[in-house]
């Protein structure tokens, strides 16, 4: 008994395979290209805003209104920080949600080609073997529950960590801003 009957449905098999892993490997590439053109951009900016940074400290005439400065720039370059760190977040879940698509769609898939063997193989086994039929079916059955309960579970953890993510960046943005506005005073 194989799961391939025709040379065609091997190949098509294959032509599958391929098509996801260059599916895989272009969602892996984009990912690291947007990351790299984030980082590229992030650095020219830190370098702008660090010349900038310097000028105005260098302007300051005393302790106090360097100080006072230093407290203006806190809460920019912060959110700068914030809005990168998000951005990254962001890249990463639109991957990770698109592989997780990916794998579902293979998944899926395999489950169909497992389903029709197990037809094909019912209608030309040997009388008694329904029971052993029955088992494997249960068995699949049982697998795909568990795949579907797992990627539930995992979409449940991945928002919640999002909400997270949001709130705490919320928090110290907040936290900076109150901070930058004391030493001002």
């Amino acid at each position: 008994m194989t799961m391939f009957t025709k040379p065609e449905q091997f190949a098509a098999a294959n032509k599958a395979s391929v098509d996801a892993m260059l599916t895989l490997a272009n969602t892996a590439l984009a990912s690291a290209e947007r990351i790299a053109a984030l980082n590229l951009n992030t650095a020219r900016s830190m370098l702008e805003d660090g010349v900038s940074n310097a000028k105005a400290m260098l302007g300051a005439k005393n302790a106090q209104e360097l100080f006072s400065v230093q407290a203006s720039l806190a809460q920019p370059n912060l959110e700068k920080a914030v809005a990168y760190t998000r951005s990254v977040y962001e890249i990463s879940a639109q991957s990770k949600e698109e592989v997780s698509k990916l794998l579902e769609a293979q998944f899926s898939d395999f489950q169909k080609q497992v389903f029709t063997l197990m037809e094909q193989a019912a209608k030309s086994s040997p009388v008694g073997s329904d029971v052993a039929l029955s088992a494997v079916k249960s068995a699949i059955a049982s697998a795909t529950s568990a795949f579907d309960s797992m990627n539930k579970a995992a979409k449940q953890v991945a928002d919640i960590a999002e909400t997270n993510v949001a709130a705490a960046t919320n928090a110290t943005v907040k936290a900076v801003g109150a901070t930058a506005a004391a030493a001002k005073k």
